[in-house]
């Protein structure tokens, strides 16, 4: 019950703050501090502590900003918290923007309000067993038990698209549980799921954690599943994962990668936007401090590997810096 309450008031806060926001966004003057909430994930992935870090940005570099991280399932539930403006910001896979934005597939007729600020870092797609196990290939989580991530994450909605749609393995075909990243990690050492699925940028803490006290595989994936997988979905793409990534990883793992996008609500302020674009770019430093892979986010990348439009703030921004932004991006 108290964590039900505290969920709770937490929502209606947070929606409290973006009544608050919208009244200033056709006019930014009508309110000397802005308060906003940003969509991030669970405690033992990438997302709440790269979202803090921008929270911690926006509030030191952006002048009337007060922004926090939000503990959430992460990219489905963010994606539907910023289409409805319960938060105007959120961390989500590309997979999911690409899907949600066009309202394709998982988001069918139900095209979602957002536009992109910028690219993040690529997600690997870890599918993690103990080695006693003996767990060598994909096939052989069929008849095992699987957590396939958060209701509502992006992992889930990887996961799903990845064994169901690209490799026909469904999700009949083994025992699915449907937990956290902290959850996955301890559920493995107990022997509660036989594998467990992230989809992070690597090292993860969760992972990195469990393989100091339990021996580990993570799961390749063959050239000819790569090729399934990249050619059905092209937001996907080929990575390896580098031996030595976590402790007694002694060879590099093939795997599956996608994008993450900073999305926002598409009807914020062209010049809100420019600013807090501008403050997470010229602060990289800062997110590289938090977790390395925020090398990846800069402007170069937002041109590249963003899946969706961006918002004009946001455009705004990467044509001052000289970036090309292709038309696909251009917000309509």
């Amino acid at each position: 019950m108290k964590h039900f309450i505290g969920r709770s008031f937490k929502i209606a806060l947070i929606v409290a703050m973006t009544f608050f926001l919208s009244l200033t966004l056709v006019n930014p003057c009508l309110a000397k501090t802005q308060f906003v909430s940003i969509g991030t994930g669970g405690t033992g992935g990438v997302y709440y502590p790269y979202g803090g870090g921008v929270a911690e940005i926006w509030t030191k570099h952006v002048k009337d900003m007060k922004a926090v991280a939000e503990v959430t399932g992460a990219s489905v539930e963010n994606t539907k918290l910023c289409h409805k403006g319960e938060t105007l910001f959120g961390e989500i896979m590309s997979d999911v923007a690409f899907q949600a934005y066009n309202g394709v597939d998982k988001f069918e007729g139900k095209p979602q309000k957002i536009r992109g600020m910028f690219v993040m870092y690529p997600n690997f797609f870890h599918a993690v067993a103990l080695k006693k196990l003996g767990l060598k290939s994909v096939e052989n989580i069929k008849g095992k038990k699987v957590s396939v991530g958060a209701p509502g994450s992006g992992t889930e909605f990887m996961t799903n698209l990845i064994f169901e749609g690209a490799l026909g393995i469904p999700y009949d075909s083994f025992n699915v549980f449907r937990l956290s990243f902290n959850e996955n990690a301890n559920a493995l050492k107990d022997g509660t799921i036989d594998v467990g699925i992230w989809c992070v940028a690597p090292p993860t803490s969760s992972i990195m954690d469990l393989a100091t006290t339990h021996e580990l595989d993570i799961i390749p994936f063959s050239d000819a599943q790569i090729k399934k997988i990249t050619g059905k979905y092209p937001f996907y793409s080929e990575f390896t994962l580098p031996a030595k990534t976590y402790k007694g990883q002694e060879t590099d793992i093939l795997t599956p990668t996608v994008w993450n996008t900073f999305i926002c609500n598409a009807d914020l302020d062209t010049d809100l936007i420019y600013e807090l674009t501008k403050a997470v770019f010229e602060n990289q430093d800062y997110l590289i401090k938090i977790h390395p892979f925020a090398k990846y986010t800069t402007p170069e990348n937002a041109a590249r590997h963003s899946v969706i439009p961006l918002h004009p703030g946001a455009i705004k921004y990467l044509k001052e810096k000289g970036v090309a932004v292709p038309d696909k991006l251009m917000s309509k």
